[in-house]
């Protein structure tokens, strides 16, 4: 349901709207408060999530794929199960390594991802 400042209580899958947000990347809000954000991210092989920082602290789970993630310029690769976790104004960015499913949390919400 929709609330004053965003999505809480029951979220249907099948209800929410993927939106483009790179070549092979797109993604969906799942819930958030002004506290805290849930978003799914698929990308296809071979799609990048540039290198980028934020004010938020992140942690992703990698539901489906694998990924080589790059947190302050170190790479690692990370499969189904696994998780990173990121700092606020850390640079970080994931290429995907085979047809991948990303989990992310930040706190707090992400204005910019409602705001585009």
């Amino acid at each position: 349901m929709e609330n004053k400042f965003g999505l809480s209580g029951f979220i249907d899958d099948d209800n929410s709207n993927w939106e483009k947000v790179g070549e092979g990347v797109k993604r969906k809000i799942m819930g958030f408060n002004k506290d805290l954000m849930m978003a799914v991210v698929e990308f296809k092989k071979g799609s990048v999530g540039y290198l980028h920082k934020h004010i938020h602290s992140q942690v992703s789970f990698i539901a489906k794929g694998s990924v080589e993630v790059t947190i302050n310029m170190e790479k690692k690769k990370l499969k189904q199960g696994d998780v990173f976790f990121i700092e606020p104004n850390i640079e970080h960015g994931v290429l995907a390594l085979e047809d991948s499913t990303l989990v992310d949390a930040f706190t707090p919400y992400r204005e910019d991802f409602i705001s585009s």
